[in-house]
């Protein structure tokens, strides 16, 4: 398929201001061997996004379209082994893009770690586009409803809430702690509540706060607040390291914190005798895997999981960017193309 069509672009070194990314023409790209096109018809918006458009992730390409929650639409086969897709079909790609396939950890069904790992929009082209070409067996069916915009944020907000829940252990009728509650929480909260867990939301920001009451939270305090019972396991979601320690305290004996995030400031000193000990642990999560998205893609489908967001068009996914840095949206933002 030849023609042309836009893309948001990031270059390296590029601008340090509130408008990192510029929306130029591009060819359409072609799929190779096992890949697909796709035409794009939304694509949420991660913090990840940010930590690369920010430079606090190494850049890797002098150039790149960031975006990895892309919600499209199957327009052209690449030949060779097509996992099974089918031209028009609606599928997502997350962030994971592509592993190996070989190394150790892969042979041990834990792909999340491969040691070549494919990022989308990082490591290759992502969904800030009309077009994207993504691995056709990285391609996660979707249903046809409900809309794409509703669909994006769960294709890493959702997914790795869900690992990050299924990294801390959480078990049904759990005391869960969720530290942040942004566009991964909000979605993860509804995944607790179907398993009949007791959520407890330490936030900044009334609206996120408010937010997370409406969604069912037993109990909401600020971002450093401790809840008023011990927890089994708690996830942080904010990319701070005193948050990280605050959910530590929050756990009972033997409690998991698992941390999603994939870059994270200083860690402050805290004292092992009283947090640490009594085999409470600390777990981070990493990527995710195929079977995961599988899974949560069902288990969002049968409990009716929808996400909160605000849209943006291609031609303000700069402000979409800046609206998450600043938390002025709660929930997901998404760019609709």
């Amino acid at each position: 398929m030849s023609g042309i069509m836009r893309a948001a672009v990031l270059r390296h070194p590029g601008p340090k201001n509130e408008k990192p990314l510029t929306v130029e023409e591009r060819p359409v790209p072609e799929p190779g061997p096992g890949e697909v096109l796709l035409r794009v018809e939304a694509c949420g918006v991660c913090r990840t996004d940010l930590h690369i458009t920010m430079g606090e992730l190494k850049p890797l390409r002098d150039e790149v379209t960031p975006g990895h929650q892309i919600v499209g639409l199957v327009e052209k086969l690449g030949g060779g082994d097509a996992a099974g897709l089918a031209i028009g079909q609606r599928v997502g790609v997350s962030w994971l893009g592509g592993v190996d396939g070989t190394c150790l950890l892969c042979r041990k069904g834990r792909e999340n770690l491969c040691d070549h790992p494919v990022f989308t929009g990082y490591t290759v082209n992502g969904g800030y586009a009309e077009y994207a070409v993504a691995r056709a067996d990285f391609c996660i069916p979707l249903p046809g409803e409900p809309k794409a915009e509703e669909l994006a944020p769960l294709l890493c907000a959702g997914i790795i809430g869900f690992r990050s829940l299924r990294v801390a252990g959480v078990q049904r009728g759990d005391r869960v702690g969720l530290f942040g509650f942004g566009a991964s929480a909000h979605l993860t909260i509804d995944v607790l509540k179907a398993w009949d867990c007791h959520v407890y939301v330490a936030s900044r920001g009334e609206s996120h706060r408010q937010l997370a009451r409406e969604r069912g939270a037993a109990w909401v305090g600020d971002a450093l607040d401790r809840p008023p019972v011990p927890l089994d396991c708690a996830v942080t979601f904010a990319p701070a390291g005193d948050v990280v320690v605050s959910a530590l305290a929050s756990l009972r004996k033997g409690g998991v914190v698992a941390i999603n995030a994939i870059h994270l400031d200083r860690m402050p000193q805290f004292d092992y005798d009283s947090l640490l000990w009594g085999e409470r642990q600390l777990r981070s999560v990493a990527n995710m895997t195929r079977e995961d998205a599988r899974d949560f893609i069902k288990l969002a489908v049968e409990i009716g999981i929808k996400p909160q967001i605000t849209l943006f068009p291609l031609d303000e996914v700069n402000a979409a960017l800046n609206a998450v840095y600043t938390e002025k949206i709660n929930g997901a933002a998404v760019v609709v193309v």
